[in-house]
């Protein structure tokens, strides 16, 4: 798995300073400002890939049916060990630089209330 964070991400990275360099050639004349806004945009696929792989990676991401209990999450309303029910289907959420993630993870049900539970993590 590091592995291939580090080869994607060191491939976005690079994606990021040829834009810049790029924008920047363009953009002779730009203001500490105008250059502050064009980083942001261009570090913003790079920090969203990076927060989706990451959250992916997660030990809270995915459970299995024969894993330790102890390992579970408990419910926040009841407080018994929450049960896993399979994998929930993709979430799209928005990062805070606008860029869409897609998260696809495992969920459980509480077997004493029944509150749904989506890992967080």
């Amino acid at each position: 798995m590091r592995e291939d964070f580090d080869r994607d991400w060191e491939a976005l990275g690079r994606e990021v300073l040829t834009g810049m360099k790029e924008w920047r050639l363009q953009h002779s004349r730009a203001t500490l400002r105008e250059i502050e806004v064009a980083l942001d945009e261009q570090l913003a696929h790079l920090r969203a890939q990076m927060l989706q792989d990451v959250a992916l990676a997660s030990a809270a991401a995915q459970w299995e049916e024969k894993g330790r209990e102890e390992d579970r999450p408990d419910c926040a309303q009841c407080g018994q060990k929450v049960k896993p029910r399979g994998v929930m289907g993709k979430r799209h959420l928005q990062t805070y630089g606008g860029q869409e993630i897609t998260l696809r993870r495992s969920y459980g049900v509480c077997p004493g209330c029944g509150a749904r539970f989506f890992p967080p993590g």
